[in-house]
């Protein structure tokens, strides 16, 4: 099974929309640390950066050319394109690994449009789908694995209140 988003049909129809609604005001991106401590990721960008290829999709399908079918037997449509890009040829994966989920992009919208959760699709594609990822997350994916913890601590760690209490 595929997890998470790494093309527009893969986003929510909410996620689209929010792309197209963007004020592109840039409230969002002026609030965020990583934006602030001078990382690429701006979250007005993945905004637009989304509505580009919403928008090069749309036109490729309007245009019938059979170059972007998957099948050329069939006629060109959402579930027969392939133009062999994805959102990864917009938005990086240093954009997508810089955000620290920290809220503030949504909390700062005026339009109540959230950035961080296409980032978060996109993120948990690269992650469970391709199996890459930033080498400085597999510790704790290896620690979660063994230990069922980010942190390294074995889930008995309250054993010995347990043993205390029973005498």
């Amino acid at each position: 099974p595929e997890f998470g988003s790494n093309d527009v049909f893969s986003l929510s129809w909410k996620n689209i929309m929010d792309a197209y609604s963007c004020t592109e005001c840039g409230r969002c991106t002026s609030v965020c640390p990583a934006n602030l401590t001078g990382k690429k990721l701006s979250p007005r960008k993945v905004l637009m950066d989304i509505r580009d290829r919403a928008e090069e999709v749309g036109r490729n399908i309007d245009s019938g050319d059979e170059q972007y079918a998957k099948d050329k037997s069939q006629p060109l449509a959402k579930d027969n394109y392939d133009d062999g890009k994805s959102l990864f040829d917009y938005i990086t994966p240093e954009e997508i690994h810089a955000c620290t989920t920290c809220n503030a992009c949504v909390e700062a919208c005026p339009v109540l449009i959230n950035p961080l959760e296409p980032i978060l699709k996109m993120r948990r594609y690269e992650i469970l789908t391709l199996s890459q990822g930033p080498q400085e997350w597999v510790p704790m994916f290896t620690s979660m694995e063994n230990s069922g913890s980010a942190w390294a601590i074995p889930d008995d760690r309250d054993k010995w209140a347990q043993d205390a209490m029973k005498g």
